[in-house]
C-alpha cells in the first residue's frame, strides 16, 4: 500500500473515522479537508446491496445535476446531414461520420461523451472494442443513441453523470467541484440520491443503499448518513 503524504494524513485527522455526517456537513468537512491546490472534484461513492453478477441487478443510467459538475465536456456525435447540423448548432465539438470513426481508429481520440443517431450505430459498433472500456460507447439506455441530438448535446454540456455500479456493487459519481458552494453541493448529492433510490432493483435482498462516502480528488473520505433522504440542508 502506498503511503499517504503528509497533507492527506492532516486532511484525514479532521474525518471522525465511524462517524456518519449530515449531508451538508459532509460537504462542508470535504472541501474543508481538500488538500490539493487545483479545484478538485467532489466525488460520491454508494456501496449497494446488489448482485452485479444478474443481470436484472445491473445499476447504470445517467442524471442531469440541477448544478452541473463544473466540467467542460467535450462531446463528439456520430451523425450524418440534417442531424449533424443539429449537432453542429447545439455545440457539439467533434461531428462525423465514416471520417470520424477512422480518426478513433488512428487513435484520435479528444472527446468525453459520444451520441450517435440509430442509423450510425453499425458505423459506431466497428469502434465499440476502443469507446467500451473507455467508457464512450453511446447507449439506448443512457439516451445517447437518440435522433435528438441536440437535447443530449445540451444536456451532456449542462452536466449530465452517468452513473454505474461497478463489481463490487459501488458507484462513483462526480458531484461537482470543492469551489461550488455548499448548497449546489448538495442540491447536486440530493438529486443523485434520489436516483439512485428510484432504481432500485426489486430483486435486490436486503439493505439497498448499505454505505455513502463523499470525497475530494485528493481528499480522504466523509461518511454520510444513508437514512438522510429528505431535507438534505439540515445540520
Amino acid at each position: 500500500m502506498p503511503k499517504h503524504g503528509k497533507n492527506f494524513r492532516a486532511a484525514a485527522e479532521k474525518v471522525e473515522k465511524f462517524k456518519l455526517y449530515s449531508p451538508l456537513e459532509a460537504v462542508k468537512l470535504v472541501k474543508e479537508v481538500a488538500p490539493a491546490k487545483f479545484d478538485e472534484t467532489v466525488e460520491a461513492h454508494f456501496r449497494l446491496g446488489i448482485d452485479t453478477r444478474k443481470a436484472d441487478q445491473n445499476i447504470r443510467g445517467s442524471i442531469s445535476l440541477p448544478h452541473g459538475t463544473g466540467k467542460t465536456v467535450r462531446v463528439a456525435v456520430f451523425a450524418e446531414g440534417e442531424k449533424a447540423r443539429e449537432a453542429e448548432e447545439a455545440g457539439a465539438d467533434v461531428i462525423g461520420s465514416d471520417e470520424l470513426v477512422a480518426a478513433i481508429q488512428g487513435g484520435e481520440i479528444n472527446f468525453d461523451a459520444a451520441i450517435a443517431t440509430p442509423n450510425m450505430m453499425a458505423k459506431v459498433g466497428r469502434i465499440g472494442k476502443i469507446l467500451g472500456p473507455r467508457g464512450l460507447m453511446p447507449n439506448p439506455k443512457l439516451g445517447t443513441v437518440t435522433m435528438d441530438v441536440a437535447k443530449m448535446v445540451g444536456e451532456l454540456k449542462a452536466g449530465r453523470v452517468e452513473y454505474r455500479a461497478d463489481r463490487y456493487g459501488i458507484c462513483h459519481v462526480p458531484l461537482g467541484r470543492v469551489s461550488f458552494d455548499d448548497q449546489k453541493l448538495v442540491e447536486n448529492y440530493a438529486a443523485l440520491y434520489t436516483e439512485i433510490l428510484r432504481v432500485k432493483p426489486s430483486s435486490a435482498k436486503g439493505r439497498y443503499v448499505k454505505s455513502i462516502a463523499l470525497s475530494s480528488t485528493m481528499g480522504p473520505g466523509v461518511k454520510v448518513d444513508p437514512s438522510v433522504q429528505r431535507d438534505f440542508m439540515a445540520e
